[in-house]
């Protein structure tokens, strides 16, 4: 592994609850994420996931660090990979230095894994975007990173990749072409169902197999739920080969 980076000043960012209040109810719904993503692998194993959403702002770079956080949490070996070139997040949620990440290991010919930095969190590992280049949607969906995944996967017992929206460029579609699962982020409210139904329709185009959906910014005191001092959380569904909610 790369040697431990020097963290940012400020230390991991407070949208990483899942570590920093490991009881709280937004922590809980993680991890029923990562009991749902578990069963949902149970007939084919899901070791590379790309977590997308249709538009920007729905909070997919959060769900990635929280629910690597939460499976790292079982002792195993987590990598996040900051697949978005154009508006990368994950160095500052973890605190982590962006001079060498993807971009280096895909333009130089290194393993993931040389260029995986450790996180505060046992088992938890981040790739993070590297040096932005002019032309994200080629690397991505370059032969080199589809041979990098295949070889990352057999260094860490899951990979999760941090993608930017689908509806807006083509990274995602990529990605999902060669990877076990898509997790599709939708802030409840904010994007009208047409533009949900364009993002799932451009995944299956390329025969990525969708796992579910977080739905993000639930309002669960209007919608009957009570929790002391959090606004919104996240639920998720998985859906059989029929389309039928589970």
């Amino acid at each position: 592994m790369a040697e431990r980076a020097k963290p940012a000043a400020s230390g991991p960012s407070s949208s990483l609850i899942a570590h920093l209040e490991p009881k709280s109810p937004a922590a809980e719904a993680y991890r029923s994420l990562r009991t749902s993503i578990q069963f949902a692998g149970l007939d084919h194993k899901c070791r590379s996931i790309v977590v997308t959403s249709s538009s920007r702002g729905e909070g997919k770079s959060t769900t990635v660090a929280n629910f690597g956080v939460v499976m790292a949490q079982t002792g195993a070996r987590m990598c996040l990979v900051d697949c978005d070139l154009r508006r990368p997040t994950l160095h500052r949620i973890f605190g982590l230095s962006n001079s060498r990440g993807l971009t280096t290991a895909l333009l130089e010919g290194l393993p993931l894994k040389d260029i995986a930095q450790p996180t505060l969190v046992p088992n938890l590992f981040v790739v993070t975007s590297g040096t932005l280049p002019p032309n994200p949607a080629e690397l991505v969906g370059s032969n080199r990173m589809r041979e990098s995944l295949e070889t990352v996967v057999t260094d860490f017992d899951m990979v999760l990749l941090d993608s930017p929206p689908v509806v807006s460029v083509a990274d995602a579609v990529a990605l999902a072409s060669f990877t076990d699962g898509v997790v599709l982020v939708v802030q409840t409210g904010k994007v009208p169902h047409e533009v949900i139904r364009r993002a799932a329709g451009n995944i299956q185009a390329v025969k990525g197999r969708i796992l579910g959906v977080v739905m993000n910014a639930v309002n669960l005191k209007r919608d009957g739920y009570y929790y002391d001092y959090y606004r919104y959380y996240q639920s998720y569904y998985t859906e059989d080969e029929g389309g039928k909610r589970r």
